[in-house]
């Protein structure tokens, strides 16, 4: 919901009026709003069988006035509230759309009581989707978890993976084993859950970790990490026959999955945005920083100090200059060339987002100190 509350002319209806992490249950105006996203969606996609609507991590449900007020009555509970909610949006969708089945989250449920949830309603009406994307995520804990579920009468339950995001928030490349053991470890719970029960798997692909957050890696490149994670679940597992299936689908001549530094170019959709990506986080930063933090004539007769008050040695500056020069001249050509893969893919906005984050910090940097340089050799002259 961060995405309509953060706006304005909803926050009238945050269930904490600073906050726009959760909706207040209590207004009819809120599930009117819900209503009408639902509509938006069902429009862009017709024959849906499911439709997913949310309803995780809703930490401050319970902590608006009304809220407040609403648990102060005999038999009332956070947990209470939290289904009445979600009952109340699945019955919307079960109304207006009663051949799609809706999914909710598994999280906010996961220690109420088996009682709590029975008596509910809930399970009746929606399917759960269970989501953890570690690369260990306690196969034995998930079973129980999924027991719990059907004693109370969920039909069904989903697992939802991760193929990128999930690593860090301003996470710019995908380490591919992390997620190939995400789902490897899912694949251990399908085995070990009834084959009626299990309806499906969600491999979860994320751009940021909510809507105020940085961009985290894109979709280009996490697309060998979205193979890997795809092929391992086809087949089961994987091996070096399923690695070679990928590496030929992506036309990568080596597939590295435990490091993030991939040596092979691609030939699939994207893969330039990929190769140039991984060239600016290894090397753009630690490169500028070789040469304004660690290269003795910066460091010792160009620094800030030198610099503001514009005491520099002559010999001194032309030691340096042409190093600062050519190293410039490189980030410029590497960054135009992602500037310009990126504008076939990217809207403005977030190629602007991605390289004021990713870019800008290391080569102003590093331009400031060539300005610096040509502005004092003028000054010899």
């Amino acid at each position: 919901m961060e995405f309509v509350l953060k706006h304005r002319e909803f926050s009238h209806l945050r269930e904490v009026p600073a906050l726009p992490n959760a909706l207040n249950p209590h207004k009819e105006e809120s599930l009117a709003l819900v209503k009408a996203m639902i509509d938006q969606v069902m429009a862009l996609h017709e024959g849906l069988e499911w439709l997913h609507i949310g309803c995780d991590e809703v930490y401050y449900l319970g902590e608006g006035e009304e809220s407040k007020q609403w648990l102060q009555q005999p038999h009332n509970t956070p947990e209470k509230l939290c289904l009445a909610h979600i009952k109340a949006v699945a019955s919307c969708v079960a109304s207006s759309y009663p051949r799609v089945t809706p999914i909710v989250w598994d999280d906010m449920l996961r220690g109420m009581s088996e009682e709590t949830l029975a008596e509910s309603g809930v399970p009746q009406l929606v399917q759960l989707m269970i989501w953890d994307y570690a690369a260990d995520l306690h196969v034995e804990g998930k079973v129980q978890l999924i027991e719990k579920y059907r004693r109370c009468g969920f039909s069904k339950v989903w697992f939802a993976s991760a193929f990128k995001g999930a690593t860090g928030a301003n996470q710019s490349l995908t380490l591919i084993g992390h997620h190939l053991k995400n789902q490897l470890e899912w694949l251990e719970v399908a085995s070990r859950t009834p084959p009626d029960v299990l309806e499906g798997i969600a491999l979860t692909g994320w751009q940021r970790y909510d809507h105020f957050s940085v961009l985290c890696e894109l979709l280009p490149v996490a697309i060998p990490s979205l193979a890997v994670c795809l092929q391992a679940l086809q087949n089961g597992g994987y091996s070096e026959k399923v690695k070679e299936n990928v590496e030929k689908l992506l036309g990568m001549s080596n597939l590295e999955i435990d490091t993030y530094m991939s040596t092979s170019v691609g030939t699939f959709p994207g893969s330039n945005i990929l190769t140039l990506v991984t060239e600016v986080s290894f090397y753009l930063k630690s490169s500028v920083d070789e040469l304004l933090e660690r290269n003795r004539y910066v460091t010792g007769w160009f620094s800030p100090y030198h610099r503001k008050r514009k005491i520099i040695h002559p010999v001194i500056m032309h030691l340096f200059q042409p190093d600062a020069v050519s190293l410039l001249s490189k980030w410029n050509a590497v960054v135009q060339d992602l500037q310009a893969a990126m504008e076939q893919v990217f809207h403005p906005c977030a190629i602007e987002e991605w390289m004021e984050e990713n870019v800008h910090p290391s080569l102003q940097k590093l331009q400031q100190v060539v300005d610096d340089l040509d502005e004092a050799i003028k000054a010899q002259n």
